[in-house]
């Protein structure tokens, strides 16, 4: 593992990565080596399916949301690539499909409430406007 560090850190240094994501990505990748290692993989024997199986073992398994898997995807793909050498399918290696929410909008009379109850008029024009620009709002 220490031989990979090294690698790793060199190619940080050399595009000049940021502190935060060095770490970031450092403690993904290492995540995915002991993984493997666990799972009695050599690094440079690691197969597209296996891969696979450590994705469904971070959704499953470690029930993380799809933004988080997509970073780990990342982190595993640039060792994959840069540091070990290998080809990447995105086709076998999909990241995953984040769900977009839309925000709760509270009904008319709530923010009518909220407003008639604000004393200081600067107050009660902030939170209007937070209201009157909410975005396909129902009011």
């Amino acid at each position: 593992m220490q031989q990979y560090k090294q690698e790793i850190e060199l190619y940080f240094e050399l595009k000049g990565t940021p502190e935060s994501s060095r770490e970031s990505y450092l403690r993904r990748i290492f995540a995915f080596i002991n993984y493997m290692q666990n799972q009695h993989k050599c690094m440079e024997d690691v197969t597209d399916s296996d891969i696979q199986q450590y994705i469904l073992y971070l959704k499953k398994e470690k029930g993380l949301s799809a933004g988080t898997i997509n970073c780990y995807i990342s982190a595993v793909k640039f060792f994959h690539t840069c540091i070990i050498g290998k080809e990447w399918d995105p086709k076998k290696i999909p990241r995953m499909k984040r769900i977009r929410k839309s925000p709760v909008i509270p009904p008319k009379q709530d923010v009518l409430a909220i407003l008639n109850k604000a004393a200081n008029l600067k107050h009660k024009a902030i939170l209007a406007l937070l209201y009157g620009s909410a975005s396909g709002s129902e009011k």
